[in-house]
């Protein structure tokens, strides 16, 4: 163990005697401390009960719902080559609670304290044949203990942003062991793999698979059923076009919203399924209250009616499907703080994609922009313009919708390749 491994065992030691304190409340720390709560104990009680030593194991992990889509969708095609295998899938946000549930494992719960015992303790129960993590998650004594018992250790759709804080050298001093423990990273792209080496992985254990969520968005977008009960009452029923903005903050919501009303005042209508990213009851609040302000027809989700200019949505879970709607999409968190979110979702329904400019970290929407699949206006009085012409042009929006499609469909395959590589080393 390096020292800087060992300042962090002693900290996250010291730390855990306040962790019940941690674990009151409603909030994610809170809820993410009680679900850790006997995690150990239930593992080692499935190994005893369920664990077909006959059968190896592959313990897949990721940490929270983005990274387990890419994680979950390169798992079924390991499953279809491998059916004979067993699967525990951990992840570390109580965000991705509920979608471990989809996730097609023998066990899925909660990753452990990363402590050298909580960690030796489970890999001794289980023996798993190898751990795959997903896109960017490696924790520093789960893989030493992993190594030590000469378990593989994966790293699938690796991703690593040129402005990436585990670039940063006290990252590097405590993370850099943890990655040069693995066998193999396999990243999104040639540049991905490439920053790799700066943590120190040698250039033969990096390679370029592909990022598995091209491989998720689009088996998503081809299983969409437009007569299921959610889809089918929302069709259009007029010539006036769709657009689905997904994922949205006020910041997305304020110019959007006053964009589509300049529109509407102009005499070109169109139909607005607003996604809040977080559809809690104050934000709904405030949403509504601006709807009011610029006097477009709205109603929720969850209600009945027809004639609405906006629906908001007021319910998680459906925007993967709500894109099935959309002639054309918008995608929040472009204009504030908190990150733009996929664009590869609407994409992959042949939408046309408008998002803010903030979006340095996201390969694939600045990518979609080069190619005319996307537009992210500098200003936001830029928004109106590629609005504008994607619902008055029937054909430039159809256009720029094939190129976004097609877009996705040429990084298929990642999936496949990522369950190649834990095959190759069981």
């Amino acid at each position: 163990m390096s020292l800087v491994e060992g300042a962090y065992t002693a900290a996250l030691t010291a730390a855990r005697p306040l962790l019940p304190l941690a674990g009151r409340g409603a909030g994610k720390l809170a809820r993410g401390v009680r679900g850790r709560r006997g995690v150990v104990e239930r593992l080692a009680r499935w190994a005893r009960e369920q664990r077909d030593p006959g059968r190896p194991l592959v313990w897949f992990h990721a940490p929270s719902v983005g990274e387990g889509l890419q994680a979950r969708i390169t798992l079924q095609a390991l499953r279809a080559r491998r059916p004979e295998l067993q699967v525990l899938y951990t992840y570390f946000s109580p965000s991705a609670e509920r979608f471990a549930t989809t996730v097609p494992a023998d066990v899925t719960d909660y990753l452990p304290l990363d402590l050298p015992a909580e960690m030796a303790a489970l890999l001794d129960a289980l023996r798993p044949a190898a751990v795959a993590f997903s896109k960017t998650d490696v924790w520093p004594n789960l893989t030493r203990e992993a190594a030590r018992r000469g378990v593989p250790l994966l790293l699938l759709s690796a991703t690593l942003p040129p402005g990436s804080s585990r670039l940063s050298a006290p990252a590097r001093l405590l993370l850099g062991p943890a990655y040069r423990r693995l066998r193999h990273v396999a990243a999104i792209s040639p540049a991905d793999a490439e920053r790799f080496g700066r943590l120190g992985v040698p250039p033969e254990r990096r390679s370029v698979m592909g990022d598995a969520r091209f491989d998720q968005v689009w088996a998503r977008a081809q299983a969409a059923d437009p007569d299921s009960p959610l889809l089918a009452p929302l069709r259009a029923t007029d010539a006036r076009p769709t657009l689905v903005a997904g994922s949205t903050w006020s910041p997305d919501e304020e110019r959007l919203l006053s964009a589509v009303a300049r529109l509407r005042d102009e005499g070109t209508p169109l139909r607005l399924v607003l996604v809040p990213h977080e559809p809690t009851p104050e934000h709904l609040a405030r949403t509504e209250a601006l709807l009011a302000r610029l006097s477009l027809v709205h109603r929720r989700l969850s209600h009945d009616g027809n004639g609405w200019e906006v629906l908001l949505v007021d319910r998680v879970g459906v925007l993967g499907d709500l894109y099935a709607l959309a002639d054309l999409a918008y995608v929040g968190g472009g204009w504030g703080t908190a990150g733009l979110h996929s664009v590869l979702e609407p994409a992959a329904f042949g939408a046309p994609v408008l998002f803010g400019p903030r979006h340095a970290n996201a390969r694939e929407a600045g990518e979609l922009v080069a190619r005319g699949g996307a537009f992210a206006p500098v200003e936001e009085t830029r928004l109106l313009e590629p609005l504008r012409l994607w619902t008055t042009d029937a054909a430039a929006r159809q256009a720029a919708g094939a190129i976004a499609r097609d877009y996705v469909r040429a990084g298929l395959g990642a999936a496949a390749r990522g369950a190649a590589l834990v095959e190759g080393v069981l």
